[in-house]
């Protein structure tokens, strides 16, 4: 859990000093976009052409930031269009870092070892963390986007003429509802796992934990009325809510003290969160072994870095949703 300063690679966790405790995600730096034509997205430059064969993404699928990319990748059908590489779960001090194993895929277009050289072949002199997501352009040799949010949008629409298919998950007219489920379950639930997982004050956990709460109080009492998050469609806002839910009891309940429930007490969140896993092509995009390892090899949070043999949870088991 390194980062780069000036190209230089250091071990450093967060520093949370400053901040009274609380953990402070630091904002994604590559903001281009990929378009049908090339031509600027919402922010960055232009240049980026969906194209078939052209880009490559670098993920680790423990990650759950990650995962939401791998989730429309399978989605979408872009698996011939869009090539990936798949970094160890495992916590390693260069950082993210690419091996041979099961279920792994090497770094074959740069031969990079580790996720911080793609930065700095990117941007020599790179300050910042290094993380994954990240959407490689084969062409001009950068790294186009590093933002998960972003990347899920550009994969959603901007391939439709370059061997996508399937679903849009992102539909005008439910656009202002998305965005407005998705501003606070990211801030208190996606984000509010790690907020409380990480703090080092008791104030800045009771600050992070207390909301991750309410907020899924409010989750389950609305997927008793709803099908999903936005009626009888899946949309982006279940894709983005569904990684922290999968990932919820395996990890974030132990490890991160997130601990006043599991998903599985709540009778609607833990259907739903089957019904997802179950849909066809997602669970090939899961590994729960190596997610679990992912979380319980950081040692900043369990120091032993002992991975436990449980919860066993069957993902599986029917979810009694239609």
């Amino acid at each position: 859990m390194g980062l780069l300063i000036d190209g230089v690679w250091h071990e450093d966790w967060y520093d949370t000093e400053k901040s009274g405790g609380r953990f402070e995600r630091f904002e994604s730096t590559f903001r281009n976009w990929i378009t049908v034509d090339g031509g600027p997205g919402p922010t960055g430059r232009g240049g980026f052409k969906a194209e078939a064969g052209r880009y490559h993404l670098y993920v680790a699928d423990s990650c759950p930031w990650a995962h939401r990319t791998l989730i429309y990748r399978k989605l979408k059908g872009l698996e011939e269009t869009i090539s990936i590489s798949v970094a160890d779960a495992v916590k390693h001090p260069q950082g993210w870092h690419f091996r041979e194993g099961d279920g792994l895929i090497v770094d074959y277009v740069n031969g990079a070892s580790n996720m911080h050289e793609i930065y700095t072949k990117a941007e020599p002199e790179y300050s910042g963390r290094v993380t994954v997501p990240a959407l490689w352009d084969r062409e001009s040799e950068t790294i186009v986007n590093n933002e998960s949010a972003e990347i899920i949008r550009m994969f959603n629409a901007a391939f439709d003429q370059a061997g996508a298919g399937g679903p849009d998950l992102y539909p005008a007219e439910l656009r202002t509802e998305i965005d407005a489920l998705n501003e606070r379950i990211y801030h208190t639930v996606n984000n509010g796992v790690y907020r409380a997982g990480f703090a080092s004050s008791q104030a800045a956990y009771d600050d992070a934990v207390y909301p991750l709460f309410e907020t899924l109080d409010w989750l389950e009492a609305r997927l008793g009325a709803k099908r999903y998050l936005l009626g009888d469609r899946l949309t982006e806002a279940d894709w983005r809510l569904f990684p922290t839910l999968l990932r919820f009891d395996l990890a974030y309940y132990g490890n991160f003290k997130c601990n006043l429930k599991r998903i599985q007490d709540y009778p609607n969140l833990w259907g739903y969160t089957r019904e997802l896993y179950q849909m066809p092509g997602i669970a090939e995009t899961i590994d729960l072994m190596r997610m679990k390892a992912g979380y319980y090899t950081i040692a900043a949070v369990n120091q032993t870095q002992i991975v436990p043999a449980g919860p066993i949870i069957d993902f599986n088991e029917p979810h009694g949703r239609g």
